[in-house]
């Protein structure tokens, strides 16, 4: 089974409440604790970055060559990752004390975030959703693929990167050895991404003792048909 698509679903959830937390987070002014309110944004931003380079390394190109016009998509999308990546840039900058982005507001930074995750994940749902039905005999679990993509992913936006073919590859290689030194270096929160599995493939006994079952109703397991105590026989 694919996970792709229900896979993306939960991620694009998750990151729409990683920005809610983070939008409302403020860097502090106390020189003591510089960085308390740091956590809920760099972990929106280092979830947002690695989840949006995993798709251009995995989806898109696959969608290129499986969808019927999918290189035009696939350039349509490239471009929409730039745009979402240059306003995650913007959050960073600002977290971070860039000159460029000190004096913008806030509220104006996490405006433009919302847009161009909600218009990226648009986009990207709408592809991913034609390539599993453009799915071929012997193709992998795009979804898993997707998961371990994002764990060697870098964890900050690189808009300016070449992000497609070789130089693609290249570049978020390099990005993401920088971005590790620099994440060790300061202690910054950088969590796994989400990895979908599909509970009802699991046991009864597995989803019993994880006390969430995902099973199917009796009358499916016996095809639809009414068990014998339910049947009412007939009428006097």
């Amino acid at each position: 089974m694919d996970t792709l698509v229900p896979g993306l679903r939960v991620t694009h959830q998750m990151l729409v409440e990683r920005l809610d937390l983070a939008s409302v987070a403020r860097p502090t002014t106390d020189p003591q604790h510089p960085r308390d309110q740091y956590p809920a944004i760099d972990t929106f931003l280092a979830s947002a970055s690695r989840h949006n380079a995993a798709t251009l390394a995995v989806v898109v190109p696959a969608v290129r060559s499986h969808v019927a016009d999918g290189p035009e998509r696939a350039h349509d999308f490239v471009a929409q990752s730039r745009r979402f990546e240059v306003a995650l840039s913007q959050v960073k900058a600002k977290l971070y004390g860039s000159s460029y982005a000190v004096r913008r507001p806030w509220e104006s930074i996490w405006s433009d975030v919302r847009r161009e995750l909600a218009e990226t994940c648009q986009m990207e749902r709408a592809l991913v959703v034609d390539l599993a039905a453009s799915r071929r005999e012997g193709d992998p679990d795009w979804g898993e693929r997707l998961y371990r993509a994002e764990l060697t992913a870098p964890t900050r936006p690189h808009p300016y990167i070449p992000h497609q073919g070789v130089p693609g590859r290249v570049a978020r290689t390099v990005a993401r050895r920088v971005d590790g030194f620099w994440d060790t270096a300061e202690g910054r929160m950088v969590p796994e991404p989400l990895r979908h599995h599909e509970r009802s493939e699991d046991g009864r006994l597995t989803q019993y003792l994880l006390a969430d079952p995902h099973l199917p109703d009796e009358d499916e397991d016996d095809g639809g048909e009414p068990r014998a105590e339910d049947d009412p026989g007939p009428e006097a």
